[in-house]
């Protein structure tokens, strides 16, 4: 049996070195020999196979019915009395005869093929582990370690070694890893390809500032403040709206924390994600309100049908409520599922506009060039001339007529 063992013991190293219990390692051993016995015999069915994985044996056995000479019709299920008398001297016919089979009786190819078979199998079950594991991971957050970062995507490895991807598209745009970084993600989604897992990571989901909370917050952990639904802007914005099932608990006071200690380790690892945790209500009027702020809201118009929602304010509440690029009122949108429109609450037909509140026209860099020389309403803009506006911002005389057509539109 020296080379069966010689075999055998080859397969111990995956014992060793893989990450597969006994009692499957002894299955795939025995299915990949089956394979092989049907391929080289014609059949496996009276074959047995018996390992040992402690000691790295395998011996496998052929059960023959001992026939009378010259009756032998297959080879393989039959064996001819004389020959089994050769064996051992009191057979008789009828009875069973189980011998071994060596290693030697099959050819150097059939070897390397049970073994590359071997190492298929053990591969394909190491994967659907990997799957499964991750599968039941997803909306879980993991750390794991930067080991090849590239344009487009980032390979992190966890704890195991097991491969990640973090896109570009689920980071932070303002996340920059160097290989050996530690990196916070939640495990978006996991899908076969090619046989193989592919485990997607996301820094931007909703669901990862969800379990940011979680592990900061106890009584969200416990279940006695709920997170009713969360909007972001990567790196800019997030709005987080929670609600408390006990009277006695402030669920925005227990989010944010004693002078903010909980919210800015998130705020830090959200890379100064400015967050706004505000009470749910099922009052719409009242959550855009509370959506809105820092602005101050004057009065609401709601159409529920269109879910839409007219909302008036004073002209220096305007640009708080649209916010920086736009993204206070673009997240409160979102996080109360209606569609906002903001509008100056004034007795006087044509006040001046904050001139935050063109940049749905006005591109935020041209804004901010303009706020740079203290003109940060419509009328300061207007009040200069067209050359001095140039002179002094170094804008094209293009981008200043686009800039002064759609400020004197909003006074005709």
């Amino acid at each position: 049996m020296a080379k069966n063992q010689d075999l055998s013991s080859s397969f111990q190293e995956f014992k060793e070195f893989k990450n597969i219990d006994r009692e499957t390692l002894m299955r795939i051993l025995e299915e990949v020999f089956r394979a092989a016995l049907a391929k080289h015999y014609g059949s496996e069915d009276n074959f047995d196979i018996i390992v040992n994985i402690d000691k790295g044996d395998l011996e496998i056995f052929r059960n023959r019915t001992i026939v009378n000479d010259g009756e032998v019709k297959d080879p393989t299920r039959e064996i001819a009395l004389s020959e089994a008398l050769k064996i051992e001297d009191d057979f008789e016919v009828g009875e069973e005869l189980s011998e071994p089979i060596l290693m030697s009786e099959f050819g150097r190819r059939e070897i390397l093929s049970i073994r590359q078979n071997l190492v298929g199998k053990i591969q394909d079950y190491e994967k659907s582990l990997v799957f499964q594991k991750y599968k039941e991971k997803v909306g879980e957050i993991i750390v794991g370690e930067v080991y090849q970062p590239w344009n487009k995507e980032i390979l992190v490895l966890d704890e195991e070694k097991i491969e990640l991807i973090l896109p570009k598209s689920e980071q932070i745009p303002s996340d920059h890893y160097r290989k050996g970084d530690t990196v916070r993600a939640v495990v978006l989604k996991v899908e076969m390809k090619n046989n193989n897992p592919i485990i997607v990571l996301s820094r931007t989901s909703p669901i990862f500032l969800e379990r940011l909370l979680e592990a900061e917050v106890p009584e969200i952990y416990d279940g006695l403040i709920s997170i009713r639904n969360i909007v972001r802007q990567p790196g800019e914005r997030a709005k987080v709206a929670v609600e408390s099932y006990d009277d006695r608990i402030d669920p925005v006071g227990s989010c944010v924390g004693v002078k903010g200690g909980r919210i800015h380790g998130i705020v830090r690892e959200l890379r100064n994600e400015n967050i706004d945790v505000l009470n749910y209500t099922p009052r719409v009027d009242l959550m855009i309100q509370r959506a809105l702020s820092p602005a101050k809201v004057s009065s609401i118009k709601i159409n529920e049908e269109e879910k839409k929602a007219e909302v008036f304010m004073q002209p220096d509440q305007v640009s708080l409520a649209i916010g920086k690029g736009g993204y206070n009122i673009k997240l409160a949108s979102k996080l109360v599922g209606y569609e906002i429109e903001v509008y100056r609450d004034t007795d006087e037909d044509y006040d001046d506009v904050a001139l935050q509140e063109f940049n749905d026209e006005i591109e935020q860099w041209v804004i901010d060039e303009l706020i740079k020389i203290g003109c940060d309403t419509a009328k300061s803009v207007l009040a200069l001339p067209k050359e001095e506006l140039i002179t002094r911002t170094d804008l094209e005389e293009e981008t200043i007529d686009h800039v002064l057509e759609v400020l004197n539109a909003e006074f005709e």
